[in-house]
């Protein structure tokens, strides 16, 4: 890897008439995120331009969105996400669940930072801003990342967990979500994925269902991704990416997001995911659903 090679030929494919797409594709697609950063460094160094403005000033639509993200440093990416999630035209719930329920502590704790370095403001403050009611609480509860990382698992407390759950969904008339959330958004993996098990004894139905039936709306939605992210975070994103593309029309936010930011990370995993799932590979459902050099980028980010 060569950072000033990179930039030239970077350069060479925008500068004088008309674009060289495809260069650009295989240039950006073939580096991994800190490769790009360095190339966007030595470009500015050594050009004396910035990158991103040059490939924005070169490139339009869904296909400038992929590469200026291609180029974003990961922190910040999800910041720019959130950020648009919530100040948008109208509120993106969608992506702020997908985001809060998939990262780490470690990446939200960084996502807090960068977010109030950039915005002047706490993530927090725009989510209550922005949003209401449960669906806050359960927003502002996983942005803390405050999640028990460790891989104890407490026999009676799984139970008693269990039990709760079921209290306060299935047993009772009207649902007390509160406790859904102070048991999903804060016990470890492993022990709730013990619970999970457990629930099922108890309620003679799986946790997804009883969400499903007990709740509705935002909040529904972000509860159902938190128990699928600690089950199988690939299939959590496998499922983001189908239904991203499946029925008229193409979510190309949510498509954009999950193909750049889980490029280097599960995309062989989420791949596998997909085909189990739904019978046809992701790539053939890419290539039905996109075009032009906007699904060429997805395919490279795809691979295979």
């Amino acid at each position: 890897f060569n950072a000033e090679h990179e930039a030239q030929a970077l350069r060479k494919a925008m500068k004088g008439l008309g674009t060289d797409e495809d260069a650009i594709i295989d240039i950006l697609t073939k580096l991994n995120v800190s490769q790009r950063q360095q190339v966007l460094i030595t470009y500015k160094s050594s050009i004396g331009r910035d990158l991103i403005d040059d490939l924005k000033s070169e490139l339009s639509g869904n296909f400038e969105r992929v590469i200026v993200a291609m180029m974003t440093p990961t922190t910040m990416y999800d910041v720019h996400e959130l950020r648009r999630a919530v100040k948008g035209a109208g509120t993106d719930e969608g992506c702020l669940i997908e985001i809060l329920a998939s990262r780490t502590n470690e990446e939200i704790r960084r996502i807090n930072e960068n977010y109030k370095c950039q915005y002047g403001c706490t993530l927090e403050e725009d989510i209550v801003s922005d949003t209401s009611s449960l669906f806050r609480r359960v927003l502002v509860s996983l942005a803390t990342g405050n999640r028990d990382e460790g891989t104890y698992v407490d026999e009676s407390l799984a139970q008693q967990d269990a039990q709760c759950l079921y209290e306060a969904g299935e047993k009772k008339w009207g649902t007390d979500e509160v406790q859904f959330m102070a048991i999903l958004c804060t016990r470890n993996r492993y022990h709730l994925l013990r619970v999970f098990d457990v629930y099922r004894g108890i309620a003679n139905k799986d946790i997804t269902d009883s969400i499903k039936s007990e709740m509705s709306g935002d909040v529904e939605d972000a509860l159902l991704a938190v128990v699928k992210c600690l089950r199988n975070k690939s299939a959590y994103f496998a499922e983001r990416l189908y239904k991203s593309m499946k029925g008229l029309g193409t979510d190309d936010n949510t498509l954009i997001r999950v193909m750049v930011s889980r490029s280097e990370i599960d995309m062989l995993d989420i791949r596998r995911e997909f085909r189990t799932m739904y019978g046809k590979s992701l790539h053939s459902f890419i290539k039905g659903d996109c075009s032009g050099d906007y699904r060429k980028v997805l395919l490279r980010l795809c691979g295979g």
